[in-house]
C-alpha cells in the first residue's frame, strides 16, 4: 500500500467522536473516530498510526444513517456519516483532550 501525505490522513481523520458508547470503549483502548466515507480500513489504520504515532491492532467501520428530525412540522434528516473503532496495541494511548481558553 502506498504511503498518504498528511494532507490525505486529515481528509480520512475527520474528528474524534464523544459519546457514552465511545467513552465506555475506551476503557477497552478502543477509539472512535469520525471518517470519510470513501475510506477504506487499511487507509484508516496508516492514517491513525501516522498521525498519533501509536500501533493500530484493528479497526471496525460502520456506516451511521442520519436521523430523521422534526421542527414546527418542518421534517429534515441529519447526514449520513461513517464512524470508525480503533483498537490500539497495549500501552498505546492517544489523548484526545482538548484544551479550552
Amino acid at each position: 500500500m502506498k504511503t498518504l501525505s498528511t494532507q490525505k490522513m486529515f481528509e480520512i481523520i475527520r474528528n474524534p467522536l464523544v459519546s457514552e458508547k465511545s467513552t465506555f470503549v475506551s476503557q477497552f483502548n478502543y477509539y472512535v473516530f469520525k471518517v470519510s466515507p470513501k475510506s477504506s480500513k487499511p487507509e484508516i489504520k496508516q492514517a491513525v498510526e501516522k498521525l498519533f504515532n501509536v500501533k493500530v491492532i484493528s479497526v471496525n467501520t460502520l456506516n451511521q444513517d442520519g436521523k430523521i428530525k422534526k421542527f414546527r412540522n418542518i421534517k429534515g434528516k441529519r447526514p449520513d456519516f461513517k464512524k470508525a473503532f480503533v483498537k490500539l496495541a497495549e500501552g498505546n494511548t492517544i489523548d484526545a483532550s482538548v484544551e479550552v481558553k
